[in-house]
């Protein structure tokens, strides 16, 4: 209860600060921690509208401590420019915190093991629409659904609040391909952009 009380007090961004300290007071997935060089918890504007949502850290990210910093990124911030919007005015984050080593996918449990934290940063941030990069984070929130079919398409949804039972959360997740499938196949990169446009007409709507 004293716990509850003193976040309540606190701002977005100090009770952000409060779940990264957790995950390490929590010691999540040891084994990642171990081998990551830095947590990459997430960046951005706490009062953001958007947030995006990857899968994992990778090599630059890992050195960095900060989210899609590496070529994947810098695609990000080009289609982040084409709908008028920059990192200041979103959030972004991935399922998992560590790097898993040699960039392999997150393993099934390791995502399992960060849902209650980045649930808990959905709940801080309250944003409009949850922008999901590749299957791994569509399918925490969408988990019978393919990408492919589904992408770009965007889906309501309500998570329960674990902080303030009985509280529902209503979000619109748009479930897009994620920027580094585009660098490595061309013919995704136009998709990618075309699903992009869609950010600014559904904030619209809502």
């Amino acid at each position: 209860m004293k716990r509850d009380l003193q976040m309540a007090n606190l701002s977005k961004q100090q009770k952000l600060d409060e779940i990264k300290k957790q995950i390490v007071d929590d010691k999540i997935t040891p084994e990642l921690a171990k081998t990551a060089t830095h947590m990459v918890f997430g960046d951005g504007n706490p009062d953001a509208d958007v947030v995006f949502i990857g899968e994992a850290p990778g090599k630059n990210e890992d050195l960095q401590g900060l989210p899609f910093v590496g070529a994947a990124g810098k695609f990000l911030d080009e289609m982040l420019e084409m709908i008028n919007l920059k990192r200041d005015d979103i959030y972004i984050t991935n399922i998992v915190k560590y790097r898993p080593p040699n960039n392999r996918d997150p393993e099934p449990e390791e995502k399992k093991a960060f849902l209650p934290y980045l649930q808990s940063q959905l709940e801080i941030i309250q944003p409009k629409v949850v922008v999901t990069l590749g299957r791994h984070s569509m399918n925490c929130f969408l988990p019978d659904l393919q990408i492919s079919q589904v992408h770009g398409q965007p889906k309501r949804v309500k998570l329960s609040l674990k902080e303030h039972t009985g509280d529902i959360l209503e979000i619109v997740i748009l479930p897009l391909f994620h920027p580094a499938a585009a660098l490595y196949n061309g013919g995704l990169r136009q998709t990618l952009i075309d699903d992009f446009a869609a950010i600014p007409v559904i904030l619209k709507k809502l």
